[in-house]
């Protein structure tokens, strides 16, 4: 039996380069794969005592993902919001009710829930970062949606199941 001797192949000059451009390239990688993971800053203000257990609980029972988007960490640790995405979807309980709104003012309702959006926001000529609303419902509940992730029905539909099962109805849309 004859063995041919195994041929290699010579060693580039350069593949010490070669190598730490690879291991720059996975550690890039690495460091940029965890971007979306960052804590969200919530800006939210304290909800009244009397909302804070509904707060809670809408704040339990949203879904790990809307809009496609995963959930994701947020800051200040017990701030009264959370958030999913990267640039992310935004939800605070318990703040004001919405600049603009009243008793003629048009709203959107989806699966029982009645939020308002700004006309301005809506009516723009290509699709703008909204401020969604609850209007009838106790506490109140608003969700920033960056114009990435338009039409806000996706977001809406996620979120209204939990809204509905956590806020108080105390009237509907006309």
């Amino acid at each position: 039996m004859s063995v041919e001797p195994v041929r290699q192949r010579p060693v580039p000059r350069n593949a010490g380069a070669v190598g730490r451009l690879a291991l720059v390239a996975v550690l890039g990688t690495a460091l940029f794969a965890g971007c979306g993971d960052d804590a969200v800053q919530i800006d939210a203000p304290e909800p009244a005592p009397d909302d804070q257990a509904a707060c809670r609980t809408l704040l339990q029972a949203v879904p790990d993902d809307v809009a496609d988007q995963a959930a994701r960490p947020v800051q200040p640790d017990g701030a009264w919001g959370t958030a999913w995405g990267d640039p992310p979807i935004v939800l605070t309980c318990g703040g004001p009710a919405p600049k603009g709104f009243n008793r003629t003012s048009s709203c959107t309702t989806v699966n029982g829930v009645d939020w308002f959006i700004p006309e301005e926001q809506l009516e723009a000529a290509t699709p703008s970062d909204l401020t969604m609303t609850t209007v009838y419902r106790h506490p109140t509940v608003t969700v920033q949606m960056p114009a990435d992730y338009w039409p806000p029905a996706t977001t809406l539909a996620d979120l209204s199941e939990a809204v509905a099962g956590a806020t108080t109805r105390d009237g509907a849309c006309l």
